[in-house]
């Protein structure tokens, strides 16, 4: 069990460190150009329009390992890519690829690289021009996409310290929060770096009408009365596959109530349970929020449950969903 606790000198110094001597593993391979590539084959020119305006959409897909089957399991890729397509649909990409196809592109990255563990793969449209202009019309868009071994996102994932981020989310007149968009992450990243700074893990973010949007990089849930309550799709949030997951999962397999509606900041103080979700973060229990302990600072028992039946259902385990699962090593599966 966690339980709720201030962040002290000594929590700042060891994430200062943490970031100092975070290293990562550089993939293998990458898809590029229409092919598997060594991952350092794979470069774009530093004039590429995507490198100098952000016109460019990602997405992310897990992967998870199954000990028992020996087997890696993609969650959801098509849900994943079908919004990619609709992403970068918003920025007038035109893409020759169906999801049918990235998904099979996925399948033959994440077998080259050879995983026997979680892995994420991170999928990119850029417009791969080499020009000085905004706009984006009469551009060329390309795919690419790498992956690599990843485990949890957030490091307290079942007790996290979160704050108000006094950045706001940014609204669909601005940037469309629903579509993955690469520019409009430098809203993400002001706002986690300003929540980690200041010695918490994460930060909720309201929309410009002041109701509650989500994380930085995350859909955020509070458990009110018994009641699981989010924002719903049309508060600047982005649709999550992960979230579709969860309330599903809530209904159908805890018998828990779900509404979406607007919520305001204060309802959170009062809430019995707090959790993030997302592909990145999973299923992150939030125990409290600016210094105040979220119920009794524990992670509690609706997050608790909704963790266990969340990785039995992506790790292949819950036969009502295995269809989410795409196994990527042929004659591995039962």
């Amino acid at each position: 069990m966690v339980r709720y606790d201030s962040p002290s000198a000594a929590n700042l110094l060891r994430r200062g460190a943490l970031e100092e001597d975070l290293t990562v593993t550089l993939p293998n391979f990458a898809f590029f150009k229409g092919r598997i590539v060594p991952y350092s084959e794979a470069k774009v020119g530093v004039l590429t329009h995507t490198f100098n305006y952000g016109t460019g959409v990602f997405g992310g897909v897990r992967g998870y390992w199954n000990t028992e089957e020996e087997q890696l399991f993609l969650f959801r890729p098509y849900d994943h890519y079908q919004r990619f397509l609709e992403s970068a649909k918003l920025l007038l990409m035109e893409l020759p690829h169906s999801d049918a196809d990235l998904v099979q592109f996925t399948l033959d990255l994440c077998r080259a690289e050879d995983f026997r563990t979680d892995c994420y793969i991170r999928p990119i449209s850029y417009f791969a021009d080499e020009i000085i202009g905004v706009r984006l019309h009469g551009l060329n868009a390309a795919v690419t996409m790498m992956a690599i071994p990843f485990g949890s996102y957030v490091e307290n994932e079942e007790g996290s310290h979160v704050t108000f981020s006094s950045w706001r989310r940014i609204d669909d007149n601005m940037i469309p929060a629903r579509g993955k968009i690469s520019g409009a992450y430098v809203n993400s990243a002001f706002i986690k770096t300003d929540a980690q700074r200041a010695g918490f893990d994460e930060a909720i973010v309201l929309n410009q009408d002041g109701h509650i949007a989500e994380g930085s990089a995350e859909n955020f849930f509070i458990v009110r009365k018994g009641v699981v309550c989010t924002p719903p799709i049309t508060e600047n949030i982005l649709e999550g596959i992960t979230r579709r997951t969860v309330i599903m999962l809530l209904r159908d397999d805890l018998g828990v109530e779900v509404v979406e509606r607007p919520l305001d900041r204060t309802e959170v103080y009062l809430a019995e349970e707090a959790f993030f979700c997302g592909t990145g973060v999973q299923i992150a229990a939030i125990t409290a929020v600016d210094h105040c302990p979220i119920g009794s600072g524990f992670l509690g028992p609706i997050t608790k449950e909704l963790r266990r039946v969340y990785f039995d259902t992506v790790r292949g385990r819950f036969a009502k969903y295995r269809d989410f699962c795409v196994p990527v090593y042929p004659g591995k599966s039962r």
